[in-house]
């Protein structure tokens, strides 16, 4: 039966109003295949296997007590001998030269302000002589840099500087006992004990993981760390003074302080500059109670030949090593990679882990950053950006036509 005129002209409308929906479609479904955002790009982490260090053999003397340890490493690296406060003898000095410092601050070429010696400091010189202490001559009258007494005080070790330089930064020795108590206290050397600035008596005491502490705070002050580390110096009034530590510059070594005491025995707190590959380590450490400085000074010489073979540099990364990978799903493939070598200083088997950071990409050049490494050795780290590696490029308008479940 042939098509009514109706039907025709319903079959017209619908195929026109067809096409136009055909071609609707057409011009909103090109413009959101061909320019809509990709969907983001996961990246695959790689498994990575840290460095390891081997374990150093550390052979500690025999008598007294004894440990070490490092600038920007916690706490005692390895210690052997007693555990309980012992007498510091003349380290003493190093905790006066701080607490002084704490409350008369000097920088680098500063002299200070100057000091005046009196009666007061006349007796300290007679009575410290009398008792056999070792002392540097004062008079009454006497004009002396806060920087000079320190340097006398120091380096020769003289008991009545010590006590002169107290009582004139606190007003009295009782006063600087009180100050130097809480100062330890604030530090948390709670298992130190300072009774006078000298270290003459033999209840100054202190352990190795206090000393091994004091020492890192005697090196991170620029001023008592140069003037521990000074061989000769001409101090006006007194003339040319020499530092009593036998070691300093020897292997390294470029402080920090002496002791002896009887009830003591010999006595040093040192510390040495190591060099490990690209690094600098400064090593700090302690020995109490030895028979002589002697003894005690070629003890050390092997401790430390011991301690420095237990640090070692290791490779964290090199540049271009992978750490992850993006595969898209149009076909191209990069990697998130190190973007520079990196290395660190560890001690004997200090674990190093790694954190590792990596972005969702999109399109992106090669070299782009993708995110970060976070190295971890004991206190230490090391950050290295991560690049990629290659170009992800738009995957063309022919995938993303036919491919719309991965646009948006």
């Amino acid at each position: 039966m042939p098509l009514t005129r109706r039907q025709i002209y319903r079959r017209r409308r619908i195929t026109v109003f067809g096409g136009g929906l055909v071609v609707l479609a057409t011009a909103f479904y090109l413009p959101l295949t061909l320019l809509a955002p990709l969907k983001p790009v996961a990246a695959a982490l790689e498994a990575y296997t840290p460095p390891a260090a081997a374990q150093p053999a550390v052979a500690f003397p025999g008598y007294g007590a004894s440990g070490v340890g490092a600038v920007g490493y916690p706490g005692v690296l390895a210690s052997a001998g007693s555990t309980d406060p012992l007498p510091i003898a003349s380290i003493s000095k190093i905790i006066t030269a701080l607490v002084v410092l704490d409350a008369h601050p000097l920088a680098l070429g500063d002299s200070g302000p100057d000091i005046t010696f009196g009666d007061v400091d006349q007796g300290y010189y007679d009575a410290q002589l009398a008792d056999g202490g070792v002392v540097e001559s004062v008079s009454v009258g006497q004009v002396m840099t806060q920087r000079n007494v320190m340097n006398v005080m120091l380096m020769e070790s003289a008991n009545n500087y010590a006590e002169s330089l107290a009582t004139w930064g606190y007003g009295s020795e009782p006063a600087f006992i009180t100050a130097a108590t809480a100062w330890l206290a604030a530090k948390g050397l709670t298992s130190t004990t300072i009774e006078e600035p000298t270290g003459v008596s033999p209840n100054n005491r202190s352990t190795v993981a206090d000393l091994i502490e004091l020492a890192k705070l005697a090196e991170a002050n620029p001023v008592i760390a140069e003037i521990v580390s000074t061989q000769t110096m001409d101090v006006p009034d007194i003339g040319t003074i020499e530092n009593r530590n036998g070691l300093l510059g020897v292997d390294g070594v470029d402080g920090i302080k002496t002791g002896t005491l009887d009830e003591a025995g010999a006595c040093l707190l040192f510390s040495q500059e190591h060099a490990v590959g690209t690094t600098t380590i400064t090593v700090v450490g302690v020995v109490l109670g030895g028979p002589d400085h002697d003894t005690i000074d070629a003890a050390i010489r092997s401790l430390l030949a011991e301690v420095d073979a237990g640090f070692t540099e290791v490779q964290l990364t090199t540049a271009g090593q992978e750490f992850a990978s993006y595969e898209t799903p149009w076909g191209d493939a990069a990697s998130a990679v190190a973007a520079e070598d990196a290395s660190v200083a560890v001690w004997s088997a200090t674990p190093v882990t790694v954190d590792v950071s990596v972005d969702d990409i999109h399109l992106a050049e090669s070299g782009s950053d993708v995110g970060k490494l976070v190295f971890t050795a004991g206190t230490q780290t090391v950050t290295v950006p991560l690049e990629l590696s290659a170009t992800i490029d738009d995957p063309g308008p022919w995938w993303r036509l036919t491919n719309p479940g991965e646009l948006f």
